[in-house]
């Protein structure tokens, strides 16, 4: 059975993005992004809601080799570029991004499938709706956010499920930026 991961960034009040999906209070760190890369178990693919998977769109695939990005980006880029990308929308009818794949059909019961199939660990960035499903659904192993030191008052909700999920913390490291790396599995 496949693992399936979630990495994300998140406030000290709960929210993953801002009202109109902005990202402005990242506080961003090397550092950071290396242990939260690190924590993650393997995995071999993504899976993304529309919403994420066409923001990552508009971003990864312009990071290469001959851009003007930092070397720890474009080695990131490569990785997010060359990796399926499972992409769950009943909007979209076609992708543009290379190793994407859409994915029609009930969410929790093709989840299952693929969580079922072979293969190393699936990871969830962003996809704020997957997220909620999933876990109620009970299906998402681990979760790995970095905590960002802001208050925001108001954004989208990393956690709006109506099913309790129970969490172990696994490990936790603080940075001097005022992040704090946190790592939990289903209980």
């Amino acid at each position: 059975m496949r693992n399936i991961s979630v990495l994300n960034r998140i406030t000290l009040d709960g929210f993953f993005d801002g009202p109109n999906g902005e990202n402005d209070w990242f506080i961003p760190g090397d550092e950071e992004n290396k242990v939260a890369h690190e924590t993650v178990p393997d995995t071999d693919s993504l899976l993304l809601g529309r919403v994420t998977y066409q923001h990552l769109e508009r971003f990864w695939p312009t990071v290469s080799d001959d851009s003007n990005f930092p070397e720890p980006v474009k080695v990131q880029a490569k990785e997010i570029n060359e990796m399926p990308k499972l992409v769950f929308s009943r909007t979209l009818k076609t992708l543009a991004w290379e190793n994407s794949k859409l994915v029609i059909g009930d969410l929790i019961s093709e989840v299952e499938k693929i969580k079922a199939g072979s293969g190393s660990g699936l990871l969830i960035l962003g996809s704020g709706t997957l997220v909620q499903q999933l876990t109620e659904s009970g299906l998402i192993d681990d979760y790995v956010f970095i905590l960002t030191p802001t208050v925001l008052g108001k954004g989208k909700p990393q956690f709006l499920q109506d099913k309790k999920a129970d969490l172990e913390l696994v490990k936790s490291q603080a940075f001097p930026s005022g992040n704090v790396i946190l790592h939990y599995k289903k209980k």
